[in-house]
């Protein structure tokens, strides 16, 4: 039984149901997951951000960098995302069985995302229906989706960037359009786009949000029945029937992002699909450690808390006797020139008696307090970066010229590449950053999951479908 109101949209000249997977890159929205969901009449998403390709035993092959620079090992970087998002589409497409839609998804600000998304749909014609695609402005997407045929969908957390965008480039690529992505920023996993105008801790109703974007969507001339995609805090159709079927808002479809992260098909080890179920309300974090800068959501897991409480161990510093600042620092500093207040100057002190010995400079001359290994696998870390950003904070690698974003690398952040490869590949959920939207504690609340139950995602879209 359908949920009522419901019904399928035509997306690239077929008839699929107006549900999408929410891509979830570094190998977690896998050929097994969106194949199944595209085989289920919805629209799966193959996540192109450093998906694993195979070796002749179907194992995933393992993304070693061998190279001594940091530009060489970004080469090799380049040529695994290629490689490894041609071989995810394929099986994907094989699955689907020429049901439903297969997309693929980037992030603009991923390192050499043009070139990625350029060797990726030249190589997969007529497998890839669409390139969603978020983080960032991403002007470009709408001339390289024009140029392989294949249609657009750019993630926006509201009507004035879509704006920008729509003005400076994809007014000339109308017709490939197929949908517009809002991505609720207080609710969706990931990374968030809040830009400086909203607080974090403040949430915004979407209903007044996705209206303004679809008032700039017709300014434009699009049509209504081009759909504004709702992703972030998607759960229960039920909870949008308001939305469904209503003339302020157009035509609807909703991307689940969360919810296909436990069913047989996903790929995410079993230590992380059992995590899940014990969540709790509120045990997801919106914070800004990503080295992105971007705000992002994840389970405030012990390597999201180590990272709040590295960052509360930070002092403020002068080169200079100046102000308040009329104390030398005597520790964790090895004879360095540093000037802090009274108070910073015997909080340092008790750190570094609690064995936090080491002093790192940061970018906002401040100085943040770690142990030895820390200090030892934050500098590791931010040597062995491959450029896996286009700009990365906690390496200050750039994807220019000179490679360095000019700024001091920030020790407050983390190597994401190194933490999501390793948790998507059987590494510690506690000890990795864990991506989730806020509504991931619905796992445990949820009956359709009672008694330990892992749907198909065959299962979940039927599910799903009902309304629930």
């Amino acid at each position: 039984m359908v949920f009522k109101g419901l019904k399928p949209i035509n997306y690239g000249g077929r008839e699929v149901w107006p549900l999408v997977e929410g891509g979830k890159g570094v190998a977690v929205s896998n050929h097994m997951s969106s194949g199944a969901w595209a085989a289920a009449g919805g629209i799966g998403t193959v996540s192109a951000v450093n998906a694993d390709s195979y070796d002749s035993f179907g194992n995933p092959i393992p993304q070693i960098y061998h190279a001594k620079t940091r530009r060489e090992r970004h080469e090799e970087l380049v040529a695994y995302a290629i490689e490894g998002a041609v071989e995810q589409v394929k099986r994907a497409f094989e699955i689907s069985g020429g049901k439903g839609a297969i997309n693929i998804n980037v992030l603009w600000e991923m390192g050499g995302a043009q070139r990625v998304l350029h060797g990726v749909l030249e190589r997969t014609r007529g497998m890839v229906a669409g390139v969603t695609c978020g983080a960032g402005m991403p002007y470009k997407l709408s001339e390289i989706a024009a140029q392989y045929g294949v249609y657009y969908l750019p993630i926006v957390s509201s009507g004035r960037a879509f704006r920008a965008l729509w003005k400076r480039a994809y007014s000339k690529a109308a017709e490939w359009l197929a949908a517009v992505v809002y991505e609720d920023p207080w609710l969706a996993g990931g990374h968030n786009g809040l830009s400086n105008a909203e607080d974090p801790l403040m949430p915004e109703d979407p209903y007044p949000r996705v209206k303004a974007l679809r008032d700039t969507m017709r300014e434009g001339g699009i049509s209504d029945d081009v759909p504004i995609v709702m992703a972030g805090g998607v759960w229960y159709l039920r909870d949008w029937n308001d939305w469904i079927d209503n003339p302020e808002l157009g035509a609807i479809a909703f991307q689940f992002g969360t919810r296909p992260l436990l069913t047989q098909e996903s790929p995410i080890p079993q230590g992380w699909k059992d995590r899940l179920t014990q969540l709790e309300e509120g045990d997801i974090l919106l914070h800004r450690f990503s080295p992105t800068g971007f705000y992002s959501s994840a389970v405030r897991n012990p390597f999201l808390r180590n990272l709040e409480a590295r960052s509360e161990r930070q002092i403020a510093f002068s080169l200079e006797q100046a102000g308040d600042h009329t104390h030398q620092l005597d520790v964790a500093v090895k004879g360095k020139n540093f000037w802090v207040t009274k108070g910073d100057l015997l909080r340092a002190r008790e750190w570094a008696l609690s064995g936090f010995d080491s002093a790192l400079k940061t970018p906002d001359n401040t100085l943040v307090f770690v142990d030895s290994a820390e200090k030892a696998v934050i500098r590791k870390d931010q040597a062995d970066c491959m450029g896996c950003l286009s700009q990365c904070a906690f390496s200050s690698w750039m994807d220019s010229e000179t490679n360095s974003t000019g700024r001091l690398a920030d020790p407050r952040s983390f190597c994401i590449q190194k933490t999501l490869q390793d948790i998507a590949h059987g590494g510690d959920p506690d000890q990795n950053l864990m991506f989730a939207g806020h509504g991931a504690y619905k796992f445990g609340k949820d009956p359709f999951y009672s008694n330990g139950f892992v749907p198909t995602v065959k299962q979940l879209v039927d599910r799903i479908l009902t309304g629930d």
